[in-house]
């Protein structure tokens, strides 16, 4: 299998889609998008919370039994624009649901913040390692509903390095990101996106891969509200822990399953979370 085969599927298995705001997107490698090649990849999530990390990091329940979901679909888009530059975009829906004991459910629902940026793929090292800079505008759809978001429109600058190995007879690949984001406007906050990823290709013709990612988001902001709605929360931290599993049925199809799980956190929901992404490619060059 051809180098840039193998580097097409390491980056079909490394689209894990999770609802952006409780979550992260992982489709933000160092990994280069042939030009002309269009992926997208739908996909669905969902999420749930029972209890809370306070403001120091003391681990509670929720008052009066309460209970946190959230279902989000996702349509994440990546077109490479040439052997330097490719366009990215991110369009996310949420249902959101609260309950508690004897108290009616509140529901909320709606598109959140649409996500575009261009990425620039700085270098590579023997075609083995690569270096990539993203710069992404937030842009919140929707207007006067404080449970789907902030509201504000923001931007942020990302950093990523990628790359391929072994581990005995097995190929293996990982990516790593850290992106700093700022929202404009009153206690807008500004935030550290992170993430990890180490994966392993299970066989000879890389149909088969599992992997394991560690992310988080450290955010600060005047604003120390604390709400079970993540979308809402602006001073907060946590770390997350996901594993997955990614099957490629032919070079233009691939599934990814993903479950994940809070470990640390301050100031937000003790979140668990699953994610089940869809990703197609069509070259157009």
């Amino acid at each position: 299998m051809s180098l840039l085969k193998t580097f097409t599927r390491l980056l079909f298995s490394t689209l894990i889609l999770f609802t952006a705001t409780y979550s992260l997107s992982y489709a933000d490698g160092g990994f280069p998008t042939r030009p002309g090649r269009l992926l997208i990849a739908p996909s669905v999530s969902y999420f749930f919370a029972n209890s809370q990390w306070d403001s120091t990091g003391v681990k509670k329940s929720f008052p009066n039994n309460g209970r946190f979901s959230s279902v989000g679909v996702t349509l994440y888009a990546e077109y490479g624009i040439s052997r330097k530059f490719a366009a990215v975009a991110s369009l996310p829906f949420v249902y959101n649901m609260y309950s508690q004991d004897n108290t009616a459910t509140a529901t909320s629902s709606g598109l959140t913040d649409l996500e575009t940026g261009i990425r620039y793929y700085l270098a590579n090292i023997d075609f083995i390692y690569y270096f990539s800079i993203q710069g992404t505008a937030i842009t919140p759809l929707y207007s006067n509903n404080q449970s789907l978001g902030y509201g504000q429109e923001g931007a942020e600058l990302k950093l990523a390095f990628s790359g391929t190995g072994h581990l005995g007879g097995l190929s293996t690949y990982f990516n790593a990101a850290d992106g700093v984001r700022q929202y404009f406007g009153t206690n807008g906050p500004i935030q550290n996106r992170y993430n990890g990823t180490f994966g392993i290709s299970l066989d000879q013709d890389y149909e088969n891969q599992i992997s394991a990612t560690l992310s988080g988001i450290y955010s600060q902001s005047n604003d120390k509200r604390f709400s079970v709605i993540p979308e809402t929360n602006k001073d907060y931290s946590f770390l997350q822990a996901s594993i997955g599993f990614g099957h490629s049925f032919t070079r233009e199809t691939s599934l990814f399953l993903s479950g994940g799980r809070f470990l640390t956190g301050r100031n937000t929901g003790v979140g668990t979370s699953v994610s089940l992404a869809f990703i197609y490619r069509l070259d157009y060059r």
